[in-house]
Parts: structure tokens; sequence; C-alpha cells
């Protein structure tokens, strides 16, 4: 996982990379550095990017998505997602003329389109508590079976026997829940709900199923859920800033590591700076590589 100088933004204390007159400069030298990580990359491991873009004269360059397009294209590298870095907080920003920037970019590259580590249970927003009232369970978000036996039984849309398997799927669903074998659910039921996806029977197969049976039940994993693609993280502390231009905050490496990379395995940062995901990794239990042209960087990362 790494975050390389941006292009054009400031002077870096060692010079190099960021500081070249033209962008296809630039970009060479990016992708030089990139395929290296290539060559060293375990075939199961992944490539974690975090991009800014650049202006010149007015106009934003595209910096981000010219290097992962030159990636896949050149390098045969596959994407396999962009998150949007949403930093809450920007920065100042005097331009009349334009909004305000308040994101960056993460690619998420691997080298083969299986097989490669990923543990999504790792990265899952962990489900709240279910609970009991009355005799009834409740789901952490307040669902509960009072309300859908209620439509069964009321529903003029159901006939008998959709009403008694109804009402066996949720006695079913509701006895998961209370055992934690799901997390939490929704019943969506004719008449009553919309299907979650289309209307449309030819394109949706719960569409079908509503049409077919009546009702659908939709359970919620067990340990949370998924996580999205826009992250909003803070960026990091002005204070750290008096010995790194551009340090990026440890969380943004927490769930590429988590996720990606096994307990015990390595995690390399080519442009470590003050060794901010080398410190996340050895934190979550991996251990961590980190390179920099910056000696007084590498020495603060070590300190």
């Amino acid at each position: 996982m790494t975050s390389p100088p941006y292009w054009g933004h400031r002077r870096y204390a060692a010079g190099g990379l960021g500081e070249e007159p033209g962008l296809g400069d630039y970009l060479d030298g990016l992708l030089a550095v990139l395929a290296e990580v290539r060559r060293v990359l375990r075939p199961t491991g992944s490539l974690w990017l975090n991009l800014g873009d650049s202006y010149r004269q007015k106009a934003l360059q595209g910096v981000p998505w010219r290097v992962a397009i030159a990636l896949m294209d050149q390098q045969r590298w596959i994407l396999r997602n962009d998150v949007i870095w949403h930093k809450v907080k920007g920065g100042p920003d005097n331009a009349r003329d334009k909004l305000r920037p308040m994101h960056e970019h993460l690619f998420h590259f691997v080298k083969q389109r299986k097989g490669y580590f990923y543990d999504d249970d790792a990265i899952r927003s962990p489900p709240g508590e279910t609970r009991v009232e009355e005799g009834g369970v409740i789901s952490a978000t307040g669902v509960r079976g009072v309300r859908y036996r209620r439509q069964i039984r009321r529903s003029n849309a159901l006939s008998g026997e959709e009403k008694a398997a109804a009402e066996a799927a949720l006695d079913a669903t509701l006895a998961d829940l209370a055992a934690g074998r799901i997390g939490d659910f929704r019943m969506v039921i004719r008449k009553q709900q919309r299907a979650t996806h289309s209307d449309a029977e030819a394109v949706s197969g719960r569409a079908r199923e509503l049409a077919e049976r009546g009702f659908y039940v939709l359970p919620y994993h067990p340990k949370g859920a998924k996580l999205g693609d826009v992250w909003d993280i803070v960026p990091e502390d002005t204070h750290r800033r008096t010995v790194h231009f551009a340090p990026y905050p440890e969380a943004l490496c927490r769930v590429p590591i988590l996720a990606t990379c096994p307990p015990g395995g390595v995690v390399l940062d080519p442009f470590c700076g003050t060794g901010t995901t080398v410190r996340v990794a050895q934190a979550l239990g991996r251990r961590g590589l980190g390179v920099d042209l910056a000696e007084a960087y590498l020495a603060l990362a070590r300190g």
C-alpha cells in the first residue's frame, strides 16, 4: 500500500518523483516504480494506490485515472475498486471559480482475477445487538416479526397457502435472528413492499420470486454489513506536517491491510515517508517494509 508524491504539488525533501515539468515524465517515473512492485508482489497479493489530482493552467489533469488506466493497459493490473476517500474537512481553497476539492482516489489492484487473498469478514461493520421485547424478537435496526405477521394475515394479495408459507418463513427467520445465524433481515410481501432491485420479472429474480410465492426474505450477514467504496476519513492532523508535507491518515490503511494481507504477511510501501503504512501493518499483526529517498523521513519512521 502506498501514496506516492503527487505531481506538481510541492517540492519534496529528497527531490525526484512529483517535480517533473511534464505529466508524461511523472507517469513514466511512477509506472517504473509500480512495475517493480508488480514484480515482487505475490500472485495472491494486492496493490492499494492513493493518488490526488493536479491542476495545470486551471485544467484538472485527471492524474489518478491516467495512472490507473496506464497500469491496466501497460502492466496488466486488474482494477477491483476505486475507493473515494472523502476527507470530511478539506484544506483551504482560495479559487472563486471552482468547487473545493474534498476527495482523493484509493485504487485496489490485483494481479489475477481469482484466488487473491481477500478477507471480506474482517472489514464488515459489526451488527448491533438483537433484543427481545414482550416475547418478540427485534433486530438491531428495529425490525420485528409482529409487523410482518400482521401484514401477512391481513393481506388480500396472498392465497391461504402463500400466507402459511410466508408465516413459516418468518418464524424460521426470527429463529435464525435470535440464534445469531443472521445479523438482521427484511421481508418483502406482495402488494406491501416493492421488490428490492427491480419490479421487472424479466430482469429480477426477486421480482419473479415475489410473483410466484408472494414473498421473499432478505437475510443479512451475521458479521455485519459489507463495506462500501466511499470512506469518510479526516485527513492527518496538521501537527505531523511539520515533519512531512503530506502524511496520510492511519485510518486509510486499516481496511486495505485487514482485507488483503493475511496475518503475518508483508506490507510494502515504496513511498513510505514517515512510516504510516508500516506502523499500521505492525499494529495489525503484519510485517511492514518501507522504502523512501529521504533519510530524514526514514529516521522519523524508525524512531
